[in-house]
This record gives C-alpha cells, structure tokens and sequence, in this order.
C-alpha cells in the first residue's frame, strides 16, 4: 500500500481500494484506518473508491513530534488525495475523532471539493466543557483521563476499549478477539501521538467549521449510548445546527457502532453514499430515526 508525504515530510500510510467516485475514511483514536476494513469492502463493492489513512502518529504512518491539531491533520488528507491523483469531489466518512477531520475539511474545501459528509460517533460541535458550551464534558474528567494514559497507558487502553465497545459485567457485544484487535491497533501509536492527539479531540472547538456544510449532504450516525462522546453533547447538538442533515440514531449501542452494530452501520453508509434518493432523505431533517424502525 502506498505511501503520502506530508508538507512537514512526515509519511503517512494509506490504503486505496477500489474504483469510482472517491470516499475517504478517517478513522477514531487511538485506532488506525483498518477500523474501515468492514466498510470499505462495502463500498467498494458498491462502486467506491476507498482512501483509508492512518493518521500521522498512528498506525503505519510516521510518528513525528507535532502536527497533532486538525489543520495539520486535514492538510495531511489533502497531500494523501494529492498522491493519490484525485482531483475530484470526494465523500467524507469520519468516526470519532475523524469527524473532527471531516469537518475541517469541508471548513477549509468546501462543497466544491466535498459532495458528503458522514459523522459517526463524531467529536463535533466540540466535546470539552465550556462557560459557552455547557453540555460538554467536564474539564475535571478529561484531565483524570490524561493522568490515567500518562500513569499506565497499556491499563487505560484496556479499560478505554472495553467502555468503547460497551463491555460490562453482563453486556458483551463484542467478541474478546475484537477487543484484542483494538489493543493491538492502540499499541501501534506512539506515545507522544496518543496524548496530543487526545488533547487536540478534546479541547478542539467544531462550531465555526458547521457554517461550510451549508449545501453539502451529510449524514449523523451515533449511539444513543455512547459514553465515550455522550450523544446529547455532540450528535444531537450538530443535528440541531444543521437542518438539512439526516441524523439516524443508534438505540442503546456504545460508541464503537461499527463494530457493535456492524451490518447496519455498512448499509446505512453505503446507502447514503449511494442512493440517487439522498436529497429527498437528508430531507428527515435533524430527526433521531431509530434503527429498529426502520
């Protein structure tokens, strides 16, 4: 698989999967871009070209001391499409983190460059608590979990991934082999990567970003669960500033939705990206449309 270069020379690795009109796939932290393995399958089975990065300090990609703020990371998509050769409107598909990604990218792009967004458990409008933004996460809890990575980040990894696939004492929705995987898959980032890449997720505010995606089809997909990136703190909030997006709820699912409800995570994608219908159904404005609904 090849290789991009950054503006600062870092490398970052990509997968390119695929022909047809291009999809990019900015995957959560601390993951990597196998994350999307399931889905861009999907869609290149649907007709897709798929652009699946690591993100800088993640995964295969290099592991440099800065550049772990959201311009450097949606510069670093734009020198992989560069590499890639596509000069072409491209779909935007970002889970957690990534929906961070996605929507610097469409701020700093446009709908010119951008034909769809998609945000899946996505950090935006913004996740950290604030005198202007009072339904985020306390400040007081994002620095008990910087202290927990920098005391014992393997430990914290376990737990992290356990609350991220909502594993208790009685659920499992997961298999033990899924949550090894994203051990593995957080254990490929560095250490420097892993922390500033967490302050830049949780301190990062979305809001003047939302104004570009006039225009632009988008699709909101969360766990209503989620307690990662709780979904009255961000989903619900960027449905409510976007009125033409169409927001899909997923009852009671925790913050890995694509994995703990796979299947209807690839059809929702795919459908969206795919369906000639995707203005009429953006038309479902702002609506939490359960999946057991549907």
């Amino acid at each position: 698989m090849p290789y991009a270069k950054a503006k600062d020379g870092t490398m970052l690795y990509y997968k390119d999967w695929g022909r047809g009109d291009p999809v990019v796939l900015m995957h959560g932290w601390p993951l990597t871009g196998d994350t999307f393995d399931d889905l861009g399958i999907k869609l290149v089975e649907a007709g897709k070209r798929c652009i699946i990065p690591d993100r800088r300090g993640f995964g295969r990609s290099d592991q440099p001391w800065d550049g772990y703020d959201y311009d450097t990371f949606a510069d670093d998509v734009i020198a992989i499409l560069e590499d890639a050769g596509i000069n072409q409107p491209v779909a935007l598909v970002g889970f957690s983190m990534g929906g961070g990604e996605v929507a610097r990218l469409v701020s700093k792009q446009g709908k010119g460059r951008i034909s769809a967004a998609v945000l899946a458990s996505s950090v935006v409008p913004m996740v950290q608590q604030t005198d202007d933004y009072p339904d985020g996460v306390p400040q007081s809890q994002l620095q008990e979990i910087t202290q927990q990575m920098t005391t014992d980040r393997a430990g914290f990894l376990k737990t992290f991934i356990k609350q991220f696939y909502g594993v208790g004492f009685v659920s499992q929705p997961v298999s033990d082999g899924v949550l090894d995987q994203a051990f593995l898959q957080a254990n490929m980032a560095g250490a420097r990567s892993t922390y500033a890449a967490a302050q830049a997720w949780a301190t990062t505010d979305f809001r003047p970003d939302l104004k570009a995606f006039d225009g632009i089809p988008t699709l909101i997909l969360h766990g209503t669960s989620d307690k990662n990136v709780p979904f009255e703190g961000t989903g619900k909030k960027v449905a409510e500033a976007l009125p033409h997006a169409q927001l899909i709820t997923y009852e009671g699912s925790p913050h890995g939705i694509f994995e703990t409800d796979k299947k209807r995570f690839c059809q929702d994608v795919v459908n969206f990206l795919t369906q000639d219908s995707r203005g009429t159904t953006a038309d479902q404005s702002a609506s939490a449309i359960p999946l057991s609904a549907r």
